[in-house]
């Protein structure tokens, strides 16, 4: 792994690090938005005093930090893969261009001594039987801080929780009992612990680390500004069934779901998206320096 002159410094000295993953760069959002989310996120966590991290896959070097001109190659490679656990050494020996997932970028940061990784939405359970996303096996495994807003939207919320649980991931609600769905700051499932402060967040991780608890501590942090439950849960229900009637599954599920739900929102759920974004990553950088602070 090469990181960043920057990023190398930065986690040396004892500064904020917040990694950042890049599958919402080149899978999560059309062009140009992509780059300019990518630019923005990064902007918004050296705005709250941390330096941003961003882990991609380029000609097959893992790289924690990219510059300028990396994010902009990556943003404009339509042919980059995507970069999941089971097939990221393939891409490094075969010298691909890659964005990180979830379950990726949490074991590079945290190869790479970042402890604060801000993304979206988790994956988790799906409704179909046997599709469940490597994050969760991941989050049970790394012990760092993972800020998001919930898991998607279109998964099985309950069945995401329930494995959570089974995998003794260490959940916190960010100033709420209710655990966020996204696109949605509240769905029906309570959270088993909340806290009300990046100092606290802080503190229950290095109570974590000194229980010697393997997992992750998944903050899960509400949109500010979201859609209902029951409506998104609707425009999921629908694209479910029209992807039923078009024979559409495996892989190419899960996007062809997230772009219906933003067509039949008229692009309400993209700019939720953007906003928990920011958001997050907002939230990760005061986290990293309350854990610094910490020492």
């Amino acid at each position: 792994m090469r990181l960043s002159a920057e990023v190398e410094t930065a986690l040396r000295e004892g500064q904020p690090v917040v990694a950042l993953e890049s599958t919402v760069i080149t899978h999560g959002l059309p062009r140009p938005l992509n780059l300019q989310t990518a630019q923005k996120l990064e902007a918004a966590v050296r705005e709250e005093g941390a330096i941003p991290a961003t882990i991609a896959v380029l000609g097959g070097e893992v790289v924690a930090g990219l510059s300028a001109g990396e994010l902009e190659r990556l943003a404009l490679d339509d042919k980059a893969d995507k970069a999941s656990l089971w097939n990221l050494a393939a891409l490094a020996a075969q010298g691909k261009n890659a964005g990180t997932t979830v379950a990726t970028t949490t074991f590079l940061a945290h190869r790479a001594g970042v402890a604060v990784f801000a993304t979206g939405g988790i994956g988790g359970v799906h409704p179909d039987p046997y599709d469940e996303s490597a994050d969760l096996t991941e989050l049970s495994r790394t012990p760092i801080v993972v800020v998001c807003s919930g898991a998607k939207s279109i998964l099985n919320l309950a069945a995401t929780l329930e494995r959570l649980e089974s995998y003794g991931v260490t959940l916190l609600g960010y100033r709420t009992d209710k655990f966020p769905a996204f696109h949605t700051p509240e769905s029906p499932f309570s959270v088993p612990a909340k806290a009300e402060s990046p100092q606290e967040v802080a503190r229950i991780y290095a109570r974590a680390r000194e229980l010697g608890l393997p997992s992750a501590t998944l903050v899960t942090n509400p949109v500010s500004r979201g859609l209902p439950f029951e409506q998104v849960q609707g425009w999921v229900e629908q694209a479910n069934q029209e992807a039923a009637r078009h024979g559409i599954q495996g892989k190419s599920l899960t996007p062809y779901l997230l772009r219906r739900i933003s067509e039949l929102s008229s692009g309400q759920t993209d700019q939720v998206n953007l906003r928990l974004l920011e958001e997050n990553a907002r939230l990760a950088a005061r986290i990293a320096g309350a854990l610094v602070q910490r020492g």
